[in-house]
């Protein structure tokens, strides 16, 4: 018969007395003490394994592996003893998955990386037909337990993956300086691993339960774990008896890791930008895949800060945006980065200080303030006041008439000016055919010559002035030639401010 083996022998109780206390293998103990009797799938072999907290010496079926031991200075995890040859019944996993070894290639994996951090979340993938595989083993123990007279519930089953992160955690956080090996962290050290030869373990699922395996285009195998887990769920101990062995054959070779995979939580962070050049766009314009522009306002934020922040990429948003030729003046508009990937995700005050003043000299295109770390949540205030609040500019008018200065005093007195402005045809292969209602709020005028004169607006963030200024072929109305009765357009446009408080502005 087989048998059910102890991962841990009961006199670990006196390694905790000699000092040994702090050793992951120890915290294990104290846990699986504090638990209901269990079984546990032993990573070893993948054989089951007891870890009851009383005394079963005499108990049938069990027997007792060798506790940890150090060897060369090094903590080892005790290899399986398992009576039967054929004892691996859950899973392709071997002897090496469970020493030290395994651990140490995950950490030297992290280290490569050079992320700077103080926590990781350790998150292991194993392959989907293991899920077949402790199934038909959960099968057979709860017979076997059954004839002995004892309860089990399938809770009472520790997993295979589970097991072999209590196992790996420890050293992995004492290989890499002590770091805590949590639940939740802003990084994710993710290890996969495969088992070619026993891929079609799970295949006869397809047949007995074909509404959990839909193919997807994203997906390269329908068999995914989410599936096979909602097949298991739904197919009936008789049926899955039928058609898969229970125990299962034990496999000939070791599950295969795919690599070590670290990713790190967004950081995000938000300023405000003015921008003095007229031939700078605020990202890449690219039309028929052709570059058009050097460089943009984005890009010349982003370079400093990815390099500080040592990220593989970034989202960059605004509170709206201003054309090619436009400039932003005043305090600027306000914009925020998604950093991805970040191997550093905090600088000090000092730091976001230099980082700022290192993107503004850099360019005198552009010019950064406000410069700051932000929440995911916080990123909400910037896009709540794209609508909402209002703006300011100044524009440069050209008019065909000549005109004289009481010609066009009577602007400065209209207020709450309601347009509906049509999609301008410059934005339409961008922005969907509507009207829009937009208000021009109040308007200056200050008389140049003949031909010219600044127009002073503050209007409802959202207003396209060029059309408002030349009527864009009459898709915006009422505008400026209707007011003056004489074609217009707009020479040159200035964004004096954009009245969205935020992020909060740090004192210079």
């Amino acid at each position: 018969m087989r048998k059910l083996i102890f991962l841990y022998s009961s006199d670990d109780a006196a390694s905790e007395g000699e000092g040994q206390s702090h050793r992951p293998e120890a915290a294990v103990v104290r846990l699986l003490r504090s638990l209901r009797p269990q079984i546990l799938l032993c990573p070893s072999s993948g054989c089951l394994s007891s870890a009851s907290t009383g005394d079963t010496r005499g108990a049938p079926g069990f027997h007792q592996t060798p506790r940890v031991r150090r060897v060369h200075g090094r903590e080892q995890v005790p290899r399986c003893t398992c009576a039967s040859s054929d004892s691996s019944v859950c899973g392709p996993t071997e002897q090496e998955l469970c020493d030290t070894t395994q651990a140490l290639k995950i950490a030297e994996a992290v280290k490569m990386e050079k992320y700077e951090f103080d926590s990781l979340v350790l998150s292991v993938s194993l392959p989907a037909q293991l899920c077949v595989r402790e199934h038909s083993c959960w099968l057979h123990v709860k017979k076997e337990v059954r004839e002995k007279g004892l309860l089990l519930d399938k809770d009472d089953v520790i997993p295979l993956k589970e097991a072999f992160k209590w196992i790996v955690q420890g050293p992995i956080a004492k290989e890499l300086g002590g770091v805590s090996v949590v639940t939740k962290s802003a990084l994710e050290v993710a290890v996969e691993f495969t088992h070619q030869p026993t891929d079609a373990d799970c295949h006869f699922l397809a047949s007995a339960c074909p509404d959990c395996f839909k193919p997807t285009k994203n997906k390269q195998s329908v068999f995914t774990r989410m599936a096979v887990v909602k097949a298991l769920e739904k197919i009936s101990d008789a049926k899955f008896l039928r058609l898969f062995a229970c125990p299962p054959p034990q496999p000939s070779s070791c599950c295969v890791p795919q690599g070590v995979h670290c990713l790190h939580l967004s950081v995000f962070i938000a300023g405000r930008y003015n921008k003095f050049c007229r031939s700078l766009p605020q990202t890449p314009w690219v039309i028929d895949g052709e570059r058009r522009m050097e460089s943009s306002v984005e890009e010349l934020i982003a370079a400093p800060v990815l390099s500080a922040f040592r990220a593989d990429g970034f989202n960059f948003s605004s509170s709206g945006r201003e054309d090619v030729d436009v400039r932003t003046l005043g305090n600027g508009r306000p914009f925020a980065m998604e950093l991805l990937n970040p191997h550093r995700a905090r600088l000090n005050h000092e730091e976001m200080k230099q980082l700022q003043q290192s993107i503004n000299v850099s360019s005198d295109k552009i010019r950064v303030r406000d410069l700051q770390i932000v929440s995911r949540e916080a990123m909400s205030r910037m896009k709540e006041g794209e609508e909402e609040k209002t703006k300011s500019y100044t524009a440069l008018i050209w008019t065909r008439k000549p005109i004289k200065s009481e010609d066009i005093a009577f602007i400065s007195d209209i207020k709450e000016l309601t347009l509906d402005q049509k999609t301008p045809l410059r934005v339409l292969h961008r922005r969907a055919l509507a009207v829009r209602q937009r208000v021009v709020h109040s308007m200056n005028v200050r008389f140049m010559d003949a031909h010219h004169f600044h127009l002073e607006l503050k209007t409802q963030a959202g207003t396209y002035i060029k059309e408002f200024v030349h009527g864009d072929f009459g898709r915006t109305k009422p505008n400026l030639c209707e007011l003056l009765k004489t074609d217009t357009d707009i020479l040159e446009l200035d964004v004096e401010s954009v009245d969205v408080d935020w992020p909060p502005a740090i004192p210079e």
